[in-house]
């Protein structure tokens, strides 16, 4: 991403390697003819009172219902999906994900160029992009944030796999950024890590414990800027009026917690909020006949696992946390996800909004999507776990309950998300399915998972992730150099594993520029993990949501066609979303195949008019690290 435990930025929070050379010739002129090529969403049964946008002072407010908890607004620290979502609006990166295919384009650079050796990456930083404070955005501010990255561990706690590889960072002038690495880096196009201004932050000192949540507004490039958070009530964001590809449209920019999702649902019946996302089945139905609600029900970017405790260790090699042993037995493991019926989970909890789990990298990015062999695949098969585990030793005693190596009934804890009805309900079919094991299940629903998860106190727990254009990010986290330097320090690790082969392969496909040979090792790199049964992709979710059409006329999804609107690779949405009493917002036309508007389209008819030239290349987290 970009997790369902830390929630990423799609890193989204979540991070592709063709590269793409964009030049914008009058971007005031670009701008406004995207803008004015929006096409309009009619409302779906409008009705003769429509519920207007919030409105304070006159100001047009677009108020997004959010669940998850934010661990933190420092663009270094930050994981979780609705975090690393309100950075890609706050702060530029390199290289942005274009919204119709998601090839690489200009984002705070203009162009880059590699090497004959690729080992020297040169970008050219654009000259009219300013920090929200009014002050230039120059290459010094990206050459400041790498280098702090590489020498601060604890500003490498989020996106440090990006400049592991990074052997020295430069800015020999106010546009040029000089980055030269150890060894081929085939992420160089999608380096999915926000650029800070460096006036600000030379002056921080615990990067830490410096969450950058207290003083307002906070300073950024991006299309908004944030003025004011509240822990679990509120992010308040305005537009950053010297954003140079435009500001947004809307006048504030509301994410607004709600723990229980029925609560969200009720706010957008009623006009209180102007869209919610990760709908259940029944809650989407009812509003599909709801007037004025748009529903779009789009294959998604994330996966939803099932996640067991490795024997959590920091890399100074001491053990963490109070994970059951049992599941350090691959026959238990097995047995365990031998008795998981997949489809059950999607045509019952899903309702057939999702897609029955294989890989790590679900179906949209087909490039890197993989399944198992025949013989390699774990099929539901609840006689065979049980032979499983007897041929284990594991038996079941007199009462049917199924006894560690210890004697001791076999038993574990799953950490689940408060705030997710998937979670709770997949807990019930896991309760059922293992208890005709033998096996006990207790169920531990918190609002706050990340501390016991990365603290290692769990057996089991429900792990998620948005995955990226580029697959690198939501590989690194299961890498050995993710894990805590101690068990007192942060980490990016997902789930603690640590498996040599593994590491093995992510440094080939990290070095690998030809794209159908890293593919290749990133499929090796799911069938390994996989294999080693830490981890059980069971389905990929649909991204299902709901807007307002009589507060937002027209929205961006990602990609154009069949995409999402929350959680995206960018900041399309809501910087794109027209108020829908916004006369000057939209050009006329029908809607899109999915209802949702696509507006921008246009850039590529008003770039070629240009006679532009566009050379491709190209990446969350759960919850996201979602």
């Amino acid at each position: 991403m970009v997790r369902s435990i830390l929630p990423r930025m799609s890193r989204q929070p979540v991070r592709q390697r063709s590269r793409s050379s964009l030049v914008l010739a009058s971007v005031a002129a670009s701008a406004a003819l995207v803008a004015g090529s929006v096409i309009p969403a009619g409302p779906l049964l409008p009705g003769p009172q429509q519920a207007q946008a919030a409105d304070s002072g006159g100001k047009k407010i677009l108020t997004v219902a959010v669940s998850q908890s934010v661990d933190s607004l420092s663009p270094f620290l930050a994981q979780t999906l609705t975090a690393t979502s309100v950075l890609r609006l706050t702060n530029e990166y390199l290289t942005n994900y274009d919204p119709k295919d998601a090839h690489a384009i200009p984002g705070f650079a203009t162009a880059w160029k590699p090497s004959a050796d690729k080992l020297t990456w040169t970008f050219t930083i654009r000259k009219d992009s300013k920090w929200s404070d009014g002050v230039q955005a120059t290459s010094e501010d990206a050459a400041w944030t790498f280098n702090k990255m590489m020498t601060d561990p604890d500003a490498a706690t989020a996106n440090g796999n990006f400049t592991s590889n990074f052997k020295k960072v430069t800015a020999p002038d106010p546009t040029t950024l000089v980055v030269e690495l150890k060894k081929p880096q085939a992420t160089m196009t999608a380096l999915d890590v926000p650029i800070v201004p460096k006036h600000i932050w030379e002056k921080v000192g615990d990067l830490a414990k410096f969450n950058n949540d207290k003083t307002f507004p906070i300073v950024g490039n991006g299309p908004f800027t944030i003025t004011d958070f509240k822990v679990d009530q509120y992010i308040k964001l305005k537009p950053n009026k010297n954003f140079w590809r435009g500001a947004p449209k809307f006048d504030e920019l509301d994410f607004k917690y709600y723990k229980d999702q029925d609560a969200a649902v009720a706010a957008l019946q009623k006009g209180e909020v102007s869209f919610v996302s990760n709908l259940t089945p029944a809650q989407a139905a009812s509003l599909k006949s709801a007037d004025n609600i748009k529903v779009n029900d789009a294959p998604g970017r994330r996966f939803y696992a099932l996640a067991t405790n490795p024997g959590a260790k920091a890399k100074n090699g001491k053990k963490m946390g109070d994970g059951n042993p049992a599941l350090l037995d691959p026959a238990v493991r097995k047995a365990l996800f031998e008795s998981v019926d997949t489809k059950t989970i999607v045509d019952k909890v899903f309702q057939g909004h999702a897609v029955q789990g294989a890989g790590y990298i679900p179906p949209r990015f087909s490039s890197y999507f993989w399944r198992p062999t025949d013989s390699q695949q774990i099929t539901y098969d609840p006689a065979k776990a049980a032979r499983t585990l007897d041929q284990a030793g594991y038996k079941k005693n007199s009462s049917g309950t199924r006894l560690g190596k210890d004697g001791k009934p076999l038993s574990f804890r799953i950490l689940c998300h408060a705030t997710d009805p998937n979670d709770k309900a997949v807990s019930k079919y896991l309760q059922e399915w293992w208890s005709k094991l033998g096996i006990g299940l207790k169920v531990d629903c918190l609002d706050n998972v990340s501390d016991p998860w990365l603290a290692g106190e769990y057996d089991l727990a429900f792990d998620g992730w948005s995955v990226n254009p580029d697959p690198d990010y939501v590989l690194s986290i299961h890498t050995c150099g993710a894990l805590p330097a101690t068990p007192e320090a942060s980490a990016a690790t997902d789930n603690f594993i640590c498996d040599k082969q593994y590491d093995d392969l992510y440094g080939k496909q990290l070095a690998e520029y030809d794209p159908a040979k890293r593919a290749d090792l990133v499929k090796q790199m799911e069938s390994r993990l996989y294999d080693t049964g830490y981890m059980n992709v069971m389905a990929y979710p649909n991204a299902v949501e709901a807007y307002r059409t009589d507060q937002i006329k027209s929205i961006t999804t990602m990609p154009e066609a069949a995409g999402n609107i929350w959680g995206q690779d960018g900041y399309w949405s809501w910087w794109s979303a027209v108020p829908a009493d916004d006369a000057a917002g939209s050009g006329s036309g029908g809607s899109s195949s999915t209802g949702v508007v696509i507006g921008i389209a246009a850039i590529v008819v008003v770039l070629a008019a240009l006679g532009v030239f566009v050379a491709m290349r190209r990446r969350s987290t759960a919850e996201d690290r979602e």
